[in-house]
């Protein structure tokens, strides 16, 4: 699943090809995950200018004019540059093309991803935004597993199962760990490895996708990979799973509890 480094890519990548373009059309091949009628959703948008494009959580924002448009990847969605005329393909979602017979869309093979016109914001801060004392008196009165607490989006917005992973390892902190136990100086640690992390990963995916749509590029994860035996500093990977989740860790972290 697209987390926050992936949709940051793909939010400048889309706003430096389509910003400032008029929408000319869009086409739903699927509507099963739209919240509005296709006609509704064509009224509202085209003819509009994109005006901005945004990360928002885990989610895509385009604003065209008053009209705000969510766009969630979920699982297995993905983006794709498409000329205005070109054949769609079985699992083909979304289509936006906008002046000039360029555009975009999005295919998803399990026809999860979601679209949303006008959607409702969370009251939960970004990731990239909380501040340090916001993130602490989370972190306090949270007693499940601190890999949940930063994977839950209505507490904290932008981290999925990928990141709290290797953000975990970058504090050396167990993703074993109660949130409530962790003490206030590692606290801060873990608070400025999420914002290594994270910059550190868009500017990694930044650079390795150009202009282009690449998905989700993982050749940067310090631990949370199959491909990988041993931690940067040498050390087994172990996994095991948390509520489901694949977990990724070593023996560097410490458990609080």
């Amino acid at each position: 699943m697209a987390e926050l480094p992936d949709l940051a890519v793909f939010a400048a990548t889309l706003s430096r090809k389509f910003e400032g373009k008029t929408l000319s059309y869009v086409e739903v091949r699927h509507d099963k995950k739209l919240n509005v009628s296709v006609s509704e959703l064509q009224s509202a948008l085209e003819g509009k200018n994109l005006d901005k494009v945004e990360r928002y959580g885990k989610t895509l924002r385009f604003h065209f004019g008053d009209e705000v448009l969510q766009l969630h990847l979920m699982l297995r969605g993905d983006l794709f540059d498409v000329l205005k005329g070109e054949e769609y393909i079985k699992s083909s979602i979304i289509r936006f093309i906008f002046s000039g017979d360029k555009g975009f869309e999005v295919r998803d093979f399990q026809k999860q991803a979601s679209t949303t016109l006008e959607p409702v914001d969370l009251k939960s801060p970004d990731a990239l935004e909380i501040s340090l004392e916001d993130f602490s008196a989370l972190l306090a009165k949270k007693h499940g597993k601190v890999k949940e607490v930063l994977m839950d989006q209505k507490q904290i917005r932008g981290i999925g199962n990928a990141y709290s992973d290797d953000i975990l390892w970058h504090a050396r902190i167990s993703p074993f760990s109660v949130a409530s136990k962790i003490p206030e100086k590692e606290v801060k640690v873990l608070y400025q490895s999420m914002h290594e992390v994270l910059e550190q990963a868009i500017a990694d995916i930044a650079k390795a996708s150009g202009d282009e749509f690449k998905g989700e590029l993982r050749d940067f994860m310090l631990v949370h990979s199959n491909g990988l035996e041993k931690s940067p500093t040498g050390k087994k990977i172990k996994y095991e799973k948390i509520e489901g989740r694949g977990t990724y860790f070593t023996d560097e972290q410490q458990l609080f509890k």
